[in-house]
C-alpha cells in the first residue's frame, strides 16, 4: 500500500468503536473523507493517513509500525499481548468481559465452574483469569455466537463482552465474575522513529483537549464580593477562577470550569453561598 503520509493511524473499520473514533479524529481538527469499503484515507490538513481495519488486527499493525498509532479496545491489547504504547484512555466503548453462566444453574462462584468447560472468544485472558483464581477449566475456543454455547451443551458457561446485557438476557444468561473492563485506548507503535515524534505529540495533545472538554462544563454567575473566597474553593478553575467587577460594587461575576461528575454538587453550594444567573456552557476543547 503506497502511502504519502507522515504517520498512519489504525481504526476500526466497522463495529463498536468505529464511530467514536472517527468523531474524535475529526474532533481533533482532522479532515478527511470515508468512503465505504475504502482500506484507507488521506488527512487534507495534517501529513497523517487513515487505516480501516478489522479490530483484532490492529494491535499487530501497530506492534510491527505498520501503523504508528491506533485506536482499539483494551480488552484486545490484554488477549493480544501486544507490545504497543497505551498512550490515553478514550472514555468510549465502554464494555465488561464477563463469564456468564445459564440464569437457571447452581453456579454461585468462579469456583464452582472448576472441571467445567467455558466458551469463549478471548482464551489467553480467561486462561490467565482462571490460574489467578486456581480454577481448573476446560476453555473452549469460539469465533462467534459465543453465547449460545450452553444451549448447544457445548460448554457450561461462556466468557464474552457485555455491554447493555441484552444478549445475555435473550439467551438466558447472567453474569457471575467479571475479568475485566474495557475502553477504546489510543496506542502507538514502539517502532517509531524520531522524526514522528513531533506530530504524534501534537495528535495525542489534542486528543488529550478532546476528552478533558469532555469532562468538565464552563460555569458564569454572579455572586456577593464577601462570599467571593467561599466560591473559590468550589471552582478553584485551572489556576484560579477568572472574577470579574460588575456595577453593583458590592457583586462580582465568576467564572470557572467545574468536573461534569461534580457539577450539581457544585451549583447547589454556589446558590448556598448566594450565587445567581449560574450560566452553563459545554466547552468545545480544553487545553490545560
Amino acid at each position: 500500500m503506497q502511502s504519502n503520509g507522515t504517520i498512519r493511524i489504525a481504526v476500526q473499520r466497522s463495529g463498536r468503536l468505529s464511530e467514536g473514533s472517527l468523531d474524535l479524529l475529526k474532533n481533533m481538527g482532522l479532515q478527511f473523507e470515508t468512503y465505504q469499503n475504502r482500506l484507507f484515507t488521506r488527512c487534507r490538513n495534517e501529513s497523517l493517513d487513515i487505516l480501516f481495519l478489522r479490530d483484532d488486527d490492529i494491535p499487530e499493525y501497530v506492534q510491527n509500525g505498520t501503523a504508528d498509532l491506533g485506536i482499539v479496545g483494551s480488552n484486545l491489547l490484554d488477549e493480544s499481548g501486544a507490545k504497543v504504547e497505551r498512550m490515553l484512555s478514550l472514555d468510549f466503548g465502554f464494555c465488561t468481559l464477563a463469564i456468564a453462566v445459564p440464569e437457571q444453574s447452581n453456579y454461585k462462584s468462579i469456583a464452582d465452574l472448576s472441571g467445567k468447560k467455558i466458551a469463549t472468544s478471548y482464551p489467553q485472558t480467561l486462561k490467565r483469569y482462571l490460574a489467578d483464581n486456581k480454577v481448573d477449566a476446560e476453555v473452549i475456543v469460539l469465533k462467534g455466537c459465543v453465547e449460545i454455547a450452553p444451549a448447544l451443551q457445548v460448554a457450561d458457561a461462556i466468557c464474552d463482552l457485555v455491554s447493555t446485557g441484552s444478549t445475555l438476557r435473550t439467551n438466558r444468561l447472567k453474569v457471575l465474575e467479571v475479568v475485566s473492563k474495557s475502553q477504546a485506548t489510543l496506542i502507538c507503535t514502539p517502532n517509531r522513529s524520531g522524526g514522528k515524534k513531533e506530530l504524534i505529540d501534537r495528535l495525542l495533545l489534542r486528543a488529550n483537549g478532546v476528552l478533558e472538554a469532555g469532562a468538565f462544563k464552563y460555569i458564569m454567575f454572579n455572586l456577593p464580593e464577601k462570599r467571593l473566597k467561599d466560591a473559590k474553593v468550589l471552582v478553584p478553575g485551572c489556576d484560579s477562577p477568572t472574577v470579574i467587577p460588575l456595577a453593583d460594587p458590592q457583586m462580582v461575576a465568576v467564572h470557572s470550569v467545574v468536573e461534569e461528575e461534580r457539577f450539581w454538587e457544585v451549583v447547589e453550594k454556589i446558590k448556598g453561598c448566594g450565587g445567581s444567573g449560574i450560566l452553563v456552557s459545554p466547552i468545545e476543547k480544553f487545553i490545560r
